[in-house]
């Protein structure tokens, strides 16, 4: 029953109720490198972006964190987001996180885009020039391939003419970025 004075009681009570089913249950949503996507060669990609993010000293690979700047840069911003989007979604919680997860997964990859350092290593450019130079390169890739990067960085050899970005070289990370939305217990 309505407070005295108010009005209209059951009718806001009923659009409560059709916007609680609109919305549903429990929902998340996810947006990275989700589990199962893989490189060409097999490779996980999640593995691979966690390798990238956190570094992984032992084989000479810095942290490049382009996944928790986003994060640190827009997650205020996300929850106004998000109840902008079940308005205009008519309440439909699906459809807002799908579109919540494409903001994200653009920022996501504007951050992998924007990511300047740490620089790559010397050896790593020379790869890069080997692999342009030699594009089969990219399947066959070994150990001794890089111990040859070496040697040609050791030398002298220029590494000239190839992209100095981390992390955008084949487009597999920028074009692995995905989302999902599940149903939360």
């Amino acid at each position: 029953m309505p407070p005295p004075g108010l009005t209209g009681g059951g009718v806001l009570d009923a659009r409560l109720k059709t916007m609680a089913a609109k919305l549903g249950g429990r929902r998340e949503l996810h947006v990275g490198f989700l589990e199962g996507s893989t490189e060409a060669d097999g490779t996980s990609l999640p593995m691979v972006a966690f390798i990238q993010e956190y570094g992984a000293p032992r084989a000479g690979i810095p942290p490049r964190p382009y996944f928790r700047r986003m994060i640190a840069k827009h997650k205020a911003e996300w929850p106004g987001q998000v109840a902008k989007l079940v308005k205009a979604r008519d309440y439909d919680a699906v459809a807002a996180l799908e579109s919540m997860g494409e903001v994200i997964s653009g920022e996501l990859r504007a951050s992998i885009a924007a990511l300047q350092s740490p620089p790559l290593s010397k050896t790593t450019l020379m790869l890069r020039k080997m692999k342009k130079a030699d594009p089969t390169l990219r399947d066959r890739m070994t150990y001794a391939t890089v111990i040859e990067a070496r040697r040609r960085v050791a030398a002298g050899k220029s590494y000239a003419g190839v992209s100095t970005k981390p992390l955008v070289d084949t487009g597999v990370m920028l074009n692995g970025i995905g989302h999902e939305v599940e149903d939360s217990a």
